[in-house]
C-alpha cells in the first residue's frame, strides 16, 4: 500500500514545499521508496531543488517530477512506498483532487492570524466538500521561538478543530541555506535545528501510520 500525503496551503510562502521535501528526505532515510509529484508546474519548487541535489552530490537522492494534473500524478502511486503531491497554492480544484486521493492532508502555517486564518478557512473549505476533519493536519511553520505565541497558534488551531502535529520549524537562515544546496531542513548543519524539524516529520509519520490503521481495522 502507498502512502499518499497531500501537502496544501491557501497562500504561498508558508512552507509548502519545504515540509514536502522534508517529507521525502525523511521516507527515503527510512528505506522508502518515495517520490514528490510537484504540481506547480509554473514555479517547479520541488524540481529545482532536486535538481541542486544533484548537482551538489547530496545524499540520498530524490525523485521528483512536474505533473499538469493530479490524476497522472497518481498514475506513478504503485510504484511507490509513499507518493507526496505538493500543490499550488491558492488551486481549489486541484487542492480538493490532492485531498481527495490523500491519506493525510497537511496544511503549513505560521504563528499569525494572517497565516492561521486562510489555512483554517482552507479547512473548513475541505471538510464542506467531503474531506474528513480527522485526515487533516496543520504543521506549524515559520515559529518565532515565543512559547507564548506558539501556544496561542496552536489553540486557535484545535479550538477550530483540527489535529496541530507535534514540532515546529523556526524562522532560520540555516534553513535557507540548506535548501539553496538541496538539503532538506533535516540537513542543516545545526543539530537543535535538524531535531526541531525531524519532530515534524516524525509526527507527520505517526499520523499517518494511525490513519492507515484504522482503514485496514
Amino acid at each position: 500500500m502507498t502512502y499518499i500525503i497531500g501537502m496544501v496551503s491557501q497562500k504561498g510562502g508558508v512552507g509548502k514545499s519545504t515540509l514536502a521535501r522534508m517529507m521525502a528526505r525523511e521516507f527515503v532515510a527510512g528505506s522508502l521508496t518515495t517520490k514528490i509529484a510537484d504540481l506547480d508546474t509554473q514555479q517547479q519548487t520541488c524540481a529545482h531543488w532536486a535538481g541542486r541535489r544533484a548537482e551538489n552530490g547530496v545524499t540520498p537522492e530524490m525523485q521528483v517530477q512536474s505533473f499538469a494534473s493530479v490524476k497522472t500524478a497518481l498514475e506513478d502511486a504503485p510504484r511507490f512506498d509513499a507518493l507526496i503531491l505538493d500543490g499550488k497554492p491558492n488551486a481549489s480544484e486541484q487542492t480538493l483532487e490532492i485531498a481527495k486521493a490523500a491519506d493525510l492532508v497537511v496544511i503549513p502555517t505560521g504563528q499569525t492570524i494572517d497565516d492561521l486564518h486562510p489555512g483554517v478557512v482552507l479547512a473548513h473549505s475541505l471538510r464542506k466538500k467531503g474531506i474528513s476533519p480527522e485526515k487533516i493536519a496543520f504543521a506549524m511553520f515559520k515559529t518565532t521561538g515565543s512559547e507564548r505565541e506558539n501556544v496561542a497558534a496552536r489553540q486557535y488551531l484545535t479550538e477550530a478543530g483540527y489535529l496541530v502535529l507535534d514540532g515546529e520549524v523556526s524562522v532560520s537562515t540555516a534553513y535557507g541555506s540548506a535548501s539553496d544546496m538541496g538539503k532538506a531542513i533535516t540537513e542543516t548543519s545545526f543539530r537543535t535545528l535538524n531535531d526541531r524539524a525531524a519532530k515534524l516529520a516524525q509526527s507527520v509519520i505517526d499520523k499517518m501510520a494511525e490513519l492507515q490503521e484504522r482503514q485496514v481495522a
